[in-house]
């Protein structure tokens, strides 16, 4: 019974090691990525200064309203604005010492980064919607 039973967690481990290696390789694979972050952020030095967030906030309304009416427009202009946004929302990101990837994706990926990015800068208080009242054109 008990040989039996060494047998059973014998093919066990052994049908599961793939599993477990997966686990250990991610786990390594982005600690490695983490610290070569740090290693990147320390080697820059000083960071040219960028524009105060409330601009930043701005900016980032303006395109957003002009990324709604992307239809209408060329693929380059709405490629420009898209280009745009996400510069601003690093920059944003930047000054709040908040982490984005927005610069090393393409794709569907890019676009689920740039929606976590806006959920977290408005976490942290920055307006990227124009209120209702301003978007409101009041009759003349």
């Amino acid at each position: 019974m008990v040989k039996l039973l060494a047998i059973a967690l014998g093919l066990l481990a052994l049908v599961s090691m793939p599993c477990w290696m997966v686990v250990v390789f991610s786990a390594a694979d982005e600690m490695i990525v983490r610290a070569a972050r740090a290693a990147r952020r320390r080697l820059r030095g000083p960071q040219p200064t960028d524009p105060p967030i409330e601009q930043v906030a701005a900016d980032l309304r303006r395109l957003a309203n002009l990324r709604l009416g992307v239809a209408q427009r060329s693929m380059v202009w709405s490629s420009a604005v898209a280009r745009a946004y996400d510069d601003r929302l690093r920059v944003a990101c930047r000054e709040l010492a908040l982490e984005e990837y927005l610069g090393e994706l393409t794709g569907v990926d890019l676009d689920i980064e740039r929606v976590r990015v806006e959920g977290v800068l408005q976490v942290a208080g920055i307006k990227l919607r124009p209120s209702d009242a301003a978007r409101r054109q009041d009759p003349p």
